[in-house]
């Protein structure tokens, strides 16, 4: 955690890569009314996107840093801090909907998380989810050029997962999710599951 807390302490307050495509892709995804929890919210930029467009938000990040951000964006939206080992301070089936954008990539454990977010989810909830694409393109330019791979997979990198669409869905369908739907626009992956009945 101390990495992410000196990473929030150094990041600008800047709008989050592919911003408009990632949350136009959420707010199409979700059912209306639905209670949202944007998993790894950062300085809460989708939960303010979120809370405009009608949704009950809520917000959780395991860095204390981009939290005070977030509340400093989105004063009445409730943000939490996770807890040791990714758990999530929430109650059982408190969420239709769990946002997880460009999270997935920098978890070890990504097992476990998606087993924390399946928790709080209502049975059949959605999860909706956005990581990089390492499509067969960049695959092929990775394996050609040794400054662009020794540059992508940079040891120093907060990155520490690579997903294709099959990974990605082999993931979200270990984690138990059902139904998984992945997408691969302009070098990102959009993906919908559904957590089990």
């Amino acid at each position: 955690m101390a990495y992410f807390e000196r990473l929030w302490s150094e990041l600008p307050d800047a709008v989050p890569e592919h911003f408009e495509r990632r949350r136009d892709f959420l707010i199409a995804t979700l059912e209306p009314g639905s209670r949202v929890l944007d998993v790894g919210c950062g300085a809460g930029w989708f939960c303010a996107a979120l809370a405009d467009a009608g949704f009950a938000v809520a917000g959780v990040d395991v860095a204390s840093g981009a939290i005070a951000r977030a509340r400093a964006r989105c004063p009445d939206v409730q943000f939490e801090v996770s807890g040791e080992g990714g758990e999530l301070p929430f109650a059982p089936a408190a969420f239709d909907a769990a946002w997880l954008g460009e999270v997935l990539e920098h978890v070890q454990d990504g097992l476990g998380l998606l087993a924390a977010v399946a928790r709080v989810l209502v049975p059949g909830g959605r999860l909706i989810a956005s990581t990089p694409d390492h499509g067969r393109a960049l695959r092929l330019w990775l394996g050609l050029s040794a400054r662009a791979f020794e540059r992508h997979f940079e040891p120093r990198s907060d990155h520490v997962r690579f997903f294709t669409s099959r990974t990605l869905g082999e993931l979200l369908e270990a984690a138990g999710y059902e139904e998984p739907e992945i997408h691969a626009r302009r070098g990102s992956l959009l993906a919908s599951s559904r957590a089990a009945r």
